[in-house]
């Protein structure tokens, strides 16, 4: 089941929400559990004891942390069990087929694979187990009591699948008193509409054509169609995660939950420092803060921070996918952060913002190309093609035809990865406090019942709607 479906908006989620506010303050945790099994359920019960056992072993490892806590010794043990627990489960799940298919490739062995399906939200689901017990050990938040609570909290349903990474000091309060208001159920519902908009509306269409350029259903390549499946496949993954990621904010927020913001308009950005500073904010602070410092951070001299951004990204790339290409991509973006932090950044200061923009668009779109394509060979084959350095035409009537065809929508992607907040700011200005709320407040309603109405019809009559992130 995905937020992005019919089952799901006029079926699963009136019910879960009817039976969630008629319940007392002490029953909403346990209607959020059963609501997330179903959700989980759907699709993939066979993984539901996992998850328990996940739960199980980390509250467990937590409370006898807390118990120990004067004996550092035992305390380690119980921290090292958990965590590997959990990294076991995520390295059978997601690597085993991909480490014996690079043992296969580099001895000529034919190890069968075991081919084992993925479980949907396994590399979110195992980093949010390792926050909650690397910070019990830290001491920077307290072990949950409740296995009730603690339950609740490692099977959100809103976030489980695509994120945003939810770390248990964000929510610990919550799980027992939530902040649940009209006003929090109404911005709540606006963020899930924007967010199912961006999904439906933008991401599916652009998906769309970059599906047909991937799998070369298209003619003959050209350089002008390579530059619009990249940009297209940029837009589908930018509205496809941060859709999902509004939407889950919108979900806690109607159950009185309070998410990080797990993206800031990055296609903004005038440097690839900034840009991971905007794209998926969750996932690089996690990196930050049980990865990068943990090994030393900034603080051992140069050497060993290149040491350290290196490990850091590669593991980002192995994390994504369990392929090289998504290592080479977590490597490049760590060579160019690199870069940037040895001078690079002072170049792009003292240059017109303009160009600091197009530098990092283009390097982003070249990471896309990396991180699309799982043989290698397929990635250098699409940026010679961009760059035209394999001979090809520049155009053709199949790239007009597509260009024609998708030009709105890919401008209407691009629009709407800019924040407006200088005109916002200049109308607020202009306008009483009033007059003004009425006006946007009408204008939002508006919006939200058309992008509603619109992406009913979309997911009706299309059945492309696929989530990237799922396979992460």
């Amino acid at each position: 089941m995905v937020f992005s479906s019919v089952v799901f908006l006029y079926i699963f989620l009136p019910i879960m929400l009817l039976i969630y506010f008629i319940v007392p303050k002490k029953l909403k945790n346990l209607v959020m559990i059963i609501a997330s099994f179903i959700f989980f359920a759907w699709g993939e019960i066979r993984y539901i004891p996992i998850m328990l056992l996940l739960a199980v072993m980390d509250f467990w490892c937590g409370n006898k942390i807390n118990k120990y806590w004067e004996n550092k010794k035992k305390k380690r043990i119980y921290l090292w069990l958990d965590i590997g627990v959990n990294l076991l489960i995520l390295f059978f799940f997601k690597y085993a087929d991909f480490i014996i298919s690079s043992i296969n490739g580099v001895t000529g062995l034919n190890i069968p694979l075991l081919n084992i399906p993925l479980p949907i939200g396994v590399s979110f689901n195992t980093f949010q187990s390792l926050s909650y017990i690397i910070d019990v050990y830290r001491g920077t938040v307290v072990c949950e009591k409740s296995f009730y609570n603690y339950l609740t909290y490692t099977t959100l349903f809103p976030q489980i699948i695509a994120g945003p990474i939810v770390r248990y000091e964000t929510v610990d309060e919550e799980l027992v008193d939530k902040k649940i208001s009209l006003d929090n159920f109404s911005l709540g519902m606006r963020r899930f509409i924007v967010g199912l908009g961006k999904k439906v509306l933008i991401a599916n269409n652009v998906g769309a054509l970059w599906n047909v350029i991937e799998t070369g259903a298209y003619g003959e390549m050209t350089v002008l169609l390579s530059w619009i499946g990249i940009i297209s496949f940029a837009l589908q993954i930018y509205f496809d995660f941060s859709g999902y990621s509004d939407m889950a904010i919108g979900l806690a927020k109607i159950f009185g939950m309070d998410f990080d913001e797990n993206f800031n308009y990055p296609y903004i950005s005038k440097s690839i420092t900034e840009f991971w500073r905007r794209w998926h904010i969750t996932l690089s602070s996690w990196f930050r803060d049980y990865i990068y410092i943990p090994l030393g951070g900034n603080r051992k001299g140069l050497p060993k921070q290149i040491r350290n951004i290196l490990i850091v990204w590669a593991l980002t790339g192995a994390w994504h996918g369990a392929s090289w290409n998504f290592v080479l991509w977590g490597v490049y973006f760590g060579v160019i952060l690199i870069i940037e932090k040895l001078f690079m950044l002072k170049v792009l200061e003292k240059i017109p913002k303009i160009f600091g923009h197009i530098y990092t668009i283009l390097l982003v779109l070249i990471s896309w190309v990396i991180f699309a394509f799982e043989d290698l060979s397929n990635i250098g084959t699409y940026l010679g093609t961009m760059f035209k350095l394999n001979g090809v035409s520049f155009a053709n009537p199949e790239a007009i035809y597509y260009l024609k065809n998708y030009v709105i929508i890919i401008i209407l992607g691009i629009i709407c990865s800019i924040p407006f907040t200088k005109l916002r700011e200049k109308f607020m200005d202009n306008t009483n406090n009033k007059k003004r709320e009425i006006i946007l407040g009408t204008i939002g309603s508006i919006a939200c019942v058309l992008i509603v109405i619109v992406s009913t019809a979309s997911l009706v009559n299309n059945s492309f709607n696929p989530f990237l992130y799922f396979r992460f």
